[in-house]
């Protein structure tokens, strides 16, 4: 009876161990990259809600990804779609207006990796490299490993005109 229950611990141990490294038994439907937020929040976007406009920012078609996000503001209040809603307008000619939703966004998660690489780079196009420096050591603190985010910025920063 004693070697059974050494047995039976033994074997819930090793289940237990191998639930905290295998981590959650259902994977994600989303990349990393897609799920942006640290945070869920109650009245998020479905992934599918969010993939066109990241796929019209991706080809660089901002002006559609404006529209689209437009749209979905009305809907979602998220820093997903801040962040995005942020990037469509810094590029389609209002980085004011672009500062004010990755503010926005920031402002609902800090740790919001998207919103802090786009407003890193903007931060560098107009010459702040040292805010833009700011986020990329927020950045590096949230994903100590790298990730793109990271990756991006830094490359942007060290992109950036001497002097600025």
């Amino acid at each position: 009876m004693r070697t059974l229950l050494r047995r039976f611990a033994f074997a819930c141990l090793a289940v237990a161990v191998a639930i905290v490294i295998a981590g959650p038994l259902v994977t994600p439907l989303v990349s990393p990259r897609a799920a942006d937020s640290a945070t869920t929040t109650p009245a998020s976007p479905e992934a599918t809600d969010l993939q066109p406009a990241r796929a019209a920012i991706k080809a660089k078609q901002y002006a559609t990804a404006l529209a689209e996000l437009k749209v979905l503001a009305v809907k979602y209040q998220t820093p997903d779609v801040y962040s995005l809603l942020g990037h469509a307008l810094w590029k389609t000619g209002d980085p004011a207006q672009g500062m004010i939703y990755y503010n926005k966004a920031l402002a609902m998660n800090p740790l919001h990796r998207g919103a802090l690489e786009y407003q890193g780079e903007l931060y560098v196009e107009m010459g702040q490299v040292g805010k833009a420096k700011e986020n990329l050591a927020k950045l590096k603190g949230i994903c100590p490993f790298g990730c793109e985010e990271y990756g991006d910025l830094q490359e942007a920063i060290e992109h950036a005109p001497k002097g600025s």
